[in-house]
C-alpha cells in the first residue's frame, strides 16, 4: 500500500468513558510518535515496560523503542514467543516478574505492542501489576486494531476456555498505525475482516460494500476509514455498556459463540480466532434465518464476504459437534444451562436472544458441514 500524502490519512475516534475515556488514533507512522503521546498521556511518568511478540518484535519494536526513548522514557523490553499460546497464567505471572526485576512501579506504564495476543496480554498484565497501572495499545494486525485494542477487555486463555481469565482495565490511549498492516500476511490480514463482517452485521449494512472494495488491498484511504469506522461502531457500544451489564456490548457476541468453541476444539493456534469466527459468523447468520427474521439471501451476502477474503466456511469433519457443544457450556454466554445468542433480525440490526436451545446449536453446526 502506498504511504504518500499520509497527513491526510491521519484519523482519531474518541471513547467517552467520563474519567477513563481515551482517544485511539488511526493513521499511517504513528508509531513514531509514540513517546511524545506517551509523555502527553502520562505527565510524570517516564518507566515503562514494552511488551511484544517474537514476530513483531523485530519489525517494530526498535522504533517503539526510539520513540520512547527520544521522548525520555526508561524502557524494558519484554519480549514472549507469538502464538496464541502465549496468552496464558503462566505467560502473565513470567511478564509480571520482569516487570518487578526491572523495577517498575506503580508509576510506571505498560505499552502493548502487537496484534490481540499481546493485546489482551498486556492489557491483562497490567491490570494486575501493582494493582493495576496504565497502558497504551499499539495493535499491529487488522483484527487488533478494528476489534480487540477498544473497549477494555483483557484475560488470557485456560486450556479449555478462550478469555475465561480476565479484567476490565481501559488503555490509556490506542494507537492504531496503518503501516504495520503492510507487513501481514494474506491469512493475517483476511482474519482481520471477520470481525469488520461481524460490526456491519449487527450495526452499519452500507459498510458491506467498502468491505467488498477493501479487498484489493491496494487503498490506504479506505483501509484507515474502514478502520475508523469499525472502532466508532464498537467505541459507541462500549460506551453505552462498558461492563456488559445493560445486554447491548452482548451485540459484539455475534458469531462468537460457536466460534469460540470451534476454536478452542481445535487446539489454540490450528485457526486464527478471525477464522474460527467465520465460521461461527456463518452458523449465526443461519440461525438468525431460522430463529429470525433475516433473509436468506442476506445470510447468503455474509458467507460470500467471508469466502471473498478466503475465510473458512465449512466445518471439517475432524471437529466433534458434542466436543463442541461442551466446549460451548464453559463460555461466559452460558447460564443457567441457558445460552445468550446474537441474532440478526435483519443486516445491521442485532438482538441477544435467550430462545436458543443446544438442539439449534447442534443443527447449526450440522449445517456448517455443507
Amino acid at each position: 500500500m502506498s504511504h504518500e500524502n499520509a497527513a491526510p490519512l491521519r484519523l482519531h475516534v474518541d471513547v467517552d468513558l467520563g474519567p477513563r475515556r481515551y482517544r485511539v488514533d488511526v493513521g499511517p507512522g504513528l508509531l513514531q510518535e509514540l513517546g511524545r503521546i506517551a509523555v502527553e498521556r502520562f505527565a510524570g511518568k517516564k518507566r515503562c515496560v514494552l511488551l511484544t511478540d517474537s514476530i513483531v518484535g523485530p519489525l517494530y519494536a526498535e522504533t517503539a523503542l526510539r520513540s520512547l526513548e527520544a521522548a525520555g522514557c526508561q524502557v524494558t523490553l519484554i519480549t514472549v514467543p507469538s502464538g496464541e499460546s502465549s496468552k496464558s497464567l503462566l505467560t502473565a505471572e513470567t511478564v509480571c516478574s520482569q516487570m518487578a526485576r526491572a523495577g517498575l512501579d506503580r508509576k510506571s506504564f505498560l505499552v502493548a505492542l502487537g496484534g490481540g495476543v499481546i493485546g489482551d496480554l498486556g492489557g491483562f498484565c497490567a491490570s494486575l501489576y501493582q494493582r493495576g497501572i496504565p497502558y497504551l495499545q499499539c495493535p499491529t494486525t487488522v483484527l487488533s486494531q478494528v476489534d480487540s485494542s477498544v473497549g477494555g477487555k483483557t484475560g488470557v486463555n485456560l486450556p479449555d476456555a478462550k478469555n475465561m481469565v480476565g479484567a476490565f482495565h481501559q488503555p490509556a490511549h490506542v494507537i492504531a498505525d496503518t503501516q504495520t498492516l503492510s507487513s501481514l500476511h494474506a491469512r493475517e490480514w483476511n482474519e482481520g475482516f471477520a470481525e469488520i463482517i461481524k460490526h456491519a452485521c449487527i450495526r452499519d449494512a452500507g459498510m458491506l460494500s467498502l468491505i467488498q472494495r477493501a479487498a484489493a488491498r491496494d487503498d490506504e484511504a479506505l483501509m484507515s476509514d474502514l478502520i475508523r469506522q469499525n472502532v466508532a461502531i464498537k467505541a459507541r457500544i462500549v460506551e453505552a455498556d462498558e461492563f456488559e451489564t445493560q445486554g447491548l456490548r452482548a451485540l459484539l457476541n455475534f458469531g462468537h459463540t460457536l466460534g469460540h468453541a470451534i476454536e478452542a476444539a481445535a487446539g489454540y493456534g490450528k485457526l486464527l480466532h478471525g477464522e474460527a469466527i467465520a465460521l461461527g459468523l456463518r452458523a449465526a447468520a443461519w440461525l438468525s434465518v431460522r430463529l429470525s427474521t433475516l433473509p436468506m439471501a442476506d445470510a447468503e451476502t455474509i458467507t460470500r464476504l467471508l469466502e471473498l477474503y478466503q475465510l473458512p466456511t465449512i466445518l471439517g469433519p475432524e471437529f466433534d459437534t458434542e466436543e463442541i457443544l461442551q466446549i460451548a457450556r464453559m463460555d461466559k454466554k452460558f447460564e443457567h444451562g441457558k445460552v445468550r445468542f446474537v441474532l440478526l433480525p435483519q443486516l445491521g440490526e442485532a438482538l441477544v436472544s435467550h430462545e436458543v436451545t443446544e438442539d439449534d446449536l447442534r443443527a447449526a453446526l450440522a449445517e456448517l458441514r455443507h
